[in-house]
């Protein structure tokens, strides 16, 4: 059966013209009928997003019946993080924190999801959305972190599994340590010959940087990955979402 997913830092829905309008974020969202979105900077009960619970909402306006929602910012009042959307139950759902020292607070939202077929057999799909942060060493210890976490070793190598989110790596340093660490493939590198390329997400007005991206493992087999190019992207955040497909295999 295939399954598509979709990774997207929305900036809060602050687009580049810094009107707050999740309605954009929501209508992108629903063009490409995803059946489990990845969201980062997810405000909940914030003045500058009108104190939405914008994970609740969006979940609702998609017709999403299942979200989870890992707060790692708590702002004067309200609070943001990553946000995970499912078609499907989550069974299970955790928040890892991968803050390192007195850096910004940042997190790994893990979240266990029964995949159902039309048959209502169900696979297991583990989740980790994420956002790391600004400098080099950081990302590198906040990967280690996740790496080494419960939530992580647990799992059945062979089950299928996604680490997906903003990673901020601009020259891929990371991408080692999750393929070679971590045992997980790049969905979203375009491979030559020569070299490999991330898909670029950042700035979404005119991309430069592959920020935005999907690892995966297991019983998972990729058929397509692709950037939004569409006019709204390219000013609802200062990302471009980036929408993977893949075949669940038995």
């Amino acid at each position: 059966m295939k399954l598509k997913i979709i990774t997207y830092n929305i900036h809060r829905a602050i687009g580049l013209d810094r009107r707050f309008q999740p309605d954009r974020v929501i209508n992108i969202l629903g063009n490409h009928h995803a059946d489990v979105i990845l969201l980062q900077e997810v405000d909940e009960g914030a003045p500058r997003s009108r104190e939405q619970d914008m994970a609740r909402e969006i979940a609702e306006e998609l017709g999403f019946p299942y979200y989870a929602a890992g707060h790692n910012v708590s702002l004067k009042k309200g609070r943001y993080g990553n946000a995970t959307l499912s078609r499907y139950p989550i069974i299970r759902e955790r928040n890892i924190d991968l803050t390192i020292g007195d850096h910004k607070r940042r997190g790994c939202q893990h979240t266990a999801i029964e995949v159902r077929n039309s048959q209502q057999n169900a696979f297991p799909l583990e989740i980790f959305n994420l956002h790391l942060g600004l400098s080099p060493l950081e990302r590198q210890r906040q990967s280690g972190l996740l790496m080494r976490s419960k939530e992580f070793t647990d799992i059945d190598p062979h089950a299928a599994c996604v680490v997906g989110g903003d990673f901020n790596d601009w020259l891929s340093r990371l991408r080692a340590l999750y393929v070679e660490g971590m045992s997980l493939r790049c969905a979203t590198d375009r491979e030559t010959r020569l070299r490999t390329r991330p898909i670029k997400t950042y700035p979404s007005f005119a991309p430069r940087g592959g920020l935005d991206r999907i690892y995966y493992r297991g019983k998972l087999k990729l058929v397509s990955a692709q950037a939004s190019r569409s006019q709204i992207a390219r000013v609802a955040s200062d990302h471009l979402p980036v929408i993977v497909e893949f075949e669940l295999l038995k």
